[in-house]
């Protein structure tokens, strides 16, 4: 039952009739905003809003979704094995719209059935002289059960939105919307019932709106009151025998053994089958993501499946269309919508606090490959000895100065600025898909005459505060590196970890032995076709490597050939 076909999911049948019924109440209540001009602008307004509901398909979209999405509300609660693993948001999401039947079914049997049994004319004049007039406890009710639906679909909306990129900047205009439109909507309703009991103050008005209304006799109101009665039962009646459902399943799947997951650092769990992963993470307290709750929307959930893969039931079609879009490997589930029925090992592949931001589609080099790029690494020189004599207010001022320098330097060239490491700075180039390893090298040595040059200005910029002017040392070396998104929390970024990286940061060392300010590796020339015979060639080990390593160092980088067009992004 997880899908009614390949291409029509319980979950997208909910957002559609979810969309249906909160059109339906938005209509509504904006129909309840006429009554800020007058009962006259309800009535016409009503007319509109009937002839539009009336409309056959309307009609049937209306009272289907209605149906529909209360049967799937019942098969949320016996989908979940344990109540107290659905967040705080969507259990009240989902008890606000299991309360909207009982509070709106006197309304809906005293308008909309009243009129077609019994030809009682569901007018607004009708409705309020009923719910503000003769009976204000009723119109306290309705006003309640009114903003209880709205809530609810206004929690589906944010739940449903929240993953798109563009949400962030559309929520405080959301958000204006959903509190804006019920507060003048009940302030239209309470207008109107206050014309509308003034009004009634006239005994021959009050007559003649009661004749025309066509109030239903004494035998049929207790026939209105039995339907109610009725519903209620129903309602009640289905809801007991989902839960009692749920207990039946819970005693036989207790009978059919358990099945070990297995967490990294070796932690073990035992559960009955049944429940998905990412339910007995939270049923087991293992801090586990899910920024759509278990939806099924986010891919934040999902995990490395080590050992066990071909024990798991395969991925429905909604599943395997969210893994898709992230680009995840083979052996990647969604824990939200796996229910191991055999022993398995697993790896969450997010921080137990991924934001939604971590659910969207990635481009392939964030998420983790090897790829040739170039490395660059830069360092002050001698930068701690001049800090000492230097008040800490000084020193930011100077390394900020100096970083935005050199970031910029960097950018403009087409890099990457992965970190500052104290005063040294290292960038990437060619990190991204489109970028070939010759460009890359020439962006590299670009940004590295950027660097050397900014630097000259600032010297010159703060002259008067440097005993003497700020010196760098640059190193450049191209080769394969693993490429992708690392770090923890809010320290997560793009970088580059391998044995180039290693290298770029010796040749960086090198410039303080060779006494130059930029050590690039022949492996940089060659690809960048950068002509360095005016500077000495040299061959150096570096720590790590067997074979020893051509280097040239170029005594300012400044004096370096332009092997690079930014505006073209060729030689």
């Amino acid at each position: 039952m997880k899908s009614l076909s390949p291409y029509l999911t319980l979950r997208r049948a909910r957002l559609v009739t979810g969309c249906i019924l909160f059109f339906y109440v938005t209509t509504h209540l904006l129909n309840h905003m006429a009554g800020l001009h007058s009962l006259g602008a309800m009535e016409q307004g009503r007319v509109w809003f009937v002839a539009f509901w009336s409309f056959p398909l309307s009609r049937f979209a209306l009272y289907f979704s209605l149906l529909v999405h209360f049967l799937l509300a019942l098969w949320a609660i016996y989908d979940k094995r344990r109540l107290r693993t659905i967040p705080r948001a969507e259990l009240l999401q989902l008890l606000l719209g299991l309360a909207i039947i009982p509070l709106l079914t006197q309304h809906v049997i005293g308008t909309r059935i009243a009129e077609s049994l019994y030809e009682v004319e569901d007018s607004y004049t009708y409705v309020l002289l009923t719910l503000y007039h003769f009976g204000p406890d009723k119109g306290l009710w309705q006003s309640v059960a009114l903003l209880v639906a709205w809530t609810h679909g206004c929690l589906g909306l944010y739940f449903w939105l929240r993953l798109r990129p563009w949400f962030q900047a559309a929520r405080p205009w959301l958000f204006g919307a959903a509190l804006l439109i019920p507060v003048f909507a009940l302030i239209g309703f309470l207008d109107g019932g206050r014309e509308a009991s003034r009004l009634a103050a006239d005994p021959a008005w009050l007559r003649r709106a009661l004749a025309a209304i066509n109030l239903p006799s004494r035998d049929e109101l207790a026939t209105l009151q039995l339907l109610e009665e009725r519903i209620y039962w129903l309602f009640g009646g289905l809801l007991a025998l989902t839960l009692a459902a749920r207990e039946m399943r819970s005693i036989v799947e207790r009978h059919r053994g358990l099945v070990r997951i297995t967490y990294p650092g070796d932690r073990e769990v035992e559960t009955i089958p049944g429940p998905t992963l990412l339910e007995v993470s939270q049923l087991n307290g293992i801090p586990h993501a899910s920024v759509c709750g278990g939806r099924g929307r986010c891919s934040t959930c999902r995990v490395r499946v080590t050992l066990g893969f071909d024990d798991l039931p395969p991925p429905s079609a909604s599943e395997q269309a969210v893994l898709g879009r992230v680009g995840a490997a083979p052996n990647v589930r969604l824990a939200c919508q796996i229910r191991p029925t055999h022993d398995i090992t697993i790896v969450p592949l997010l921080p137990s606090n991924a934001s939604a931001r971590d659910a969207r589609p990635r481009p392939a080099h964030l998420q983790g490959r090897e790829k040739d790029i170039a490395i660059l690494f830069a360092d002050l020189r001698g930068f701690t000895q001049l800090s000492e004599k230097k008040l800490p207010y000084d020193v930011v001022f100077m390394l900020n100065r100096y970083f935005a320098a050199m970031g910029q330097a960097v950018e403009e060239a087409g890099g990457h600025l992965d970190k500052f490491i104290g005063d040294g700075v290292m960038a990437l180039f060619g990190a991204d898909e489109r970028s070939d390893t010759a460009l890359a090298c020439r962006q590299a040595l670009a940004a590295a005459r950027g660097m050397s040059a900014a630097l000259e200005i600032l010297n010159k910029t703060l002259a008067h505060d440097l005993e003497k002017p700020l010196r760098i040392g640059i190193g450049i070396h191209v080769g394969p590196a693993i490429v992708g998104e690392m770090g923890y929390a809010g320290a997560v970024g793009l970088t580059a970890i391998g044995d180039a990286v290693n290298t770029a940061s010796r040749l960086e060392s090198l410039t303080k032995e060779f006494n130059c300010e930029l050590v690039i590796s022949e492996d940089i020339v060659r690809h960048s076709g950068v002509d360095v015979s005016r500077w000495p060639v040299m061959e150096t080990e570096i720590r790590g490597r067997r074979e020893t390593l051509k280097v040239s160092a170029v005594t300012r980088a400044h004096d370096l050939p332009s092997v690079y067009n930014k505006a073209t992004q060729t030689a």
